[in-house]
């Protein structure tokens, strides 16, 4: 073939034009992939104990610290150190499944035990109380809207700090009108939280009202704000009731996101994870909540779920020693739960400090390893593609030390 200047500069232009199409074709591919995928954000507010979520059973400090709310041969195992509670049925089998992981020993930067400043922290993305005044998830739709729209959906009574700013959020509530400032429970538990006598007290009379929140009203809608119809004897009915309502409102999130258009992001609110006193009976009905939950978001998703990422997370921990009312005190780091049906299978998330004496923060708390704007971090750039520099200036502001976790999607 004679090859001149003029056919090789055609050759050339020719070429470049195809780089450009297939460059175009796989970004179209990218962002096509990228609006297919989901993100629900699921709080457990109060404090939820990262040590009875995921009790680390093969740690040899753990029953000793624990006494009788130590889980051991009644846990659902998932490797030589860690296990579930026994009230976390569906995420174990999705654990198994390699559809969920645990992220011990998380905590935000800062180190409140106030739920109120630990709350404000966990949502805003702050580094210290009352750093922002609207939510990292809010933030992140902004950042995203720039590249593509982007619909994001607060589920529950109270519009969770997280998903409030400029950004447009839509919000429901299954049986009660939004709240934005529906705070009160929160601030008497902090009020009376030293309190020997009240504290124990208002924190059983929460979870009695908490569970009563969860019964069925309206027909087949979940509420959370009626009181319970009837259900059985005792409280294996209500327990069995509220399952039965948060499996509901899972699916019914589900049916939000499955939409033609529906939203990409949803940010769901639990209470009653305050357990300063009977912790065992408390704890249980909540994680049979949150476990129906996150079973009905499985499977009203449906085919979606592969293109889905779920966190679950609290404001902090609690002490890695059991108190004298059969409960335990606000402590701080926990463990996050991220699952999904386009999680990579792995084992934990982050570090495992262990529990020796050594090793607690403070004497008294099971130690942070892992920023937990670094998971949010993670989860938001790999599942919904949220750029670097945004993550560390806008979304999460002055956090560029926190490096986003890889390796979840």
């Amino acid at each position: 073939m004679n090859l001149t200047r003029r056919t090789a500069l055609a050759a050339a232009a020719g070429f470049g034009l195809t780089l450009d199409l297939v460059a175009r074709q796989a970004f179209a591919g990218t962002e096509s992939a990228l609006a297919r995928r989901k993100l629900v954000f699921v709080i457990c507010r109060g404090g939820l104990d990262g040590l009875s979520l995921s009790p680390p059973i093969g740690d040899p400090d753990y029953a000793g610290l624990r006494r009788s709310l130590a889980l051991e041969d009644k846990a659902l195992p998932l490797d030589g150190t860690f296990a579930l509670h026994p009230s976390l049925g569906a995420v174990h089998a999705l654990a198994k499944a390699g559809q969920a992981r645990i992220v011990p020993a998380v905590a935000t930067p800062d180190r409140a035990r106030s739920h109120f400043e630990a709350q404000d922290v966990l949502e805003s993305g702050a580094a210290a109380v009352y750093g922002a005044n609207s939510g990292w998830l809010n933030r992140a739709v902004s950042a995203l809207s720039i590249q593509r729209k982007v619909e994001a959906l607060s589920i529950g009574a109270t519009a969770p700090l997280v998903l409030r700013g400029p950004a447009a959020v839509s919000s429901w509530s299954p049986g009660a009108v939004v709240d934005a400032e529906a705070r009160l429970p929160t601030l008497l538990q902090d009020l009376y939280k030293d309190d020997p006598l009240l504290g124990p007290a208002f924190a059983r009379g929460l979870a009695t009202e908490t569970m009563a929140q969860t019964a069925m009203a309206d027909g087949d809608m979940p509420s959370m704000s009626s009181p319970p119809a009837a259900a059985g004897p005792g409280v294996a009915g209500l327990v069995r009731q509220g399952q039965d309502a948060a499996r509901k409102l899972g699916e019914t999130t589900a049916g939000f996101m499955r939409e033609p258009n529906g939203p990409q992001i949803a940010a769901i609110s639990l209470d009653g994870f305050d357990t300063h006193a009977n912790q065992a009976g408390q704890l249980a009905p909540r994680l049979a909540y949150l476990d129906a939950l996150l079973d009905g978001l499985n499977t009203g998703l449906g085919p979606d779920w592969k293109d889905t990422l779920v966190l679950v997370a609290t404001e902090f921990g609690r002490t890695a020693r059991i108190n004298g009312t059969g409960g335990t005190d606000h402590g701080t780091a926990s463990t996050a739960l991220v699952l999904g049906g386009g999680l990579k299978p792995g084992g934990i998330v982050g570090d495992w400090p262990t529990l020796k004496a050594s090793a607690l923060f403070e004497n008294r708390d099971l130690a942070p390893t892992l920023d937990m704007r670094s998971l949010f971090k993670g989860a938001l750039a790999e599942q919904l593609g949220v750029e670097r520099a945004a993550l560390d200036a806008t979304v999460f502001p002055d956090s560029a030390g926190a490096r986003p976790v890889t390796g979840l999607v």
